[in-house]
C-alpha cells in the first residue's frame, strides 16, 4: 500500500501546482484587465478598475488557499506523516462532490487511506527495549 500512498501524494502535489499555476495566471490576466481598463480613459474607468482588481485578487487568494493544503498534504504523505494521512482523508471527502474527477480521486484517496495495511505504514516504528 505504500505504493498507492505515494501515487495520492504525487496527485496532491500536482493538483496543488496546478492551483498555484492558475493563481498566477489569474493574478497576471486580471493585472492585464485592470491596465486595459485604465487606458481607456472612459468615465467609469476607475470603477471598473477597482472591480477587476478586487476580483482578481479574491480569485487569486482563493485559488491559493485552496492549493496550499493540497502541496501540504502530498509532502506529509511522502514523508508517511500521521496527520497528512488524516488531512488527505478530509480533503478526498471533500473532494467527492467535484464530480466526476473529484469523486473517483476522492473514492481512491479514501479507498487507499482508510484501508487497514495503509494504517500500519503510517505508525510509528516501535523500539522495543530490553528490560
Amino acid at each position: 500500500m505504500s505504493t498507492h500512498v505515494k501515487v495520492l501524494a504525487a496527485l496532491f502535489l500536482g493538483f496543488g501546482a496546478l492551483g498555484t499555476v492558475a493563481a498566477i495566471f489569474s493574478s497576471v490576466a486580471f493585472s492585464l484587465l485592470v491596465g486595459l481598463a485604465g487606458a481607456s480613459g472612459e468615465e467609469g474607468a476607475p470603477l471598473g478598475r477597482a472591480i477587476l482588481g478586487f476580483t482578481g485578487l479574491a480569485l487569486t487568494l482563493s485559488l491559493l488557499l485552496a492549493s496550499a493544503p493540497a502541496i501540504i498534504c502530498g509532502w506529509g504523505l511522502l514523508k508517511f506523516r500521521p496527520w497528512a494521512r488524516i488531512l488527505a482523508i478530509v480533503l478526498g471527502a471533500v473532494s467527492l462532490v467535484a464530480f466526476p474527477y473529484g469523486t473517483v480521486f476522492g473514492v481512491y484517496t479514501l479507498w487507499v487511506l482508510l484501508s487497514k495495511q495503509t494504517e500500519a505504514v503510517f505508525e510509528p516504528p516501535t523500539t522495543s527495549e530490553s528490560k
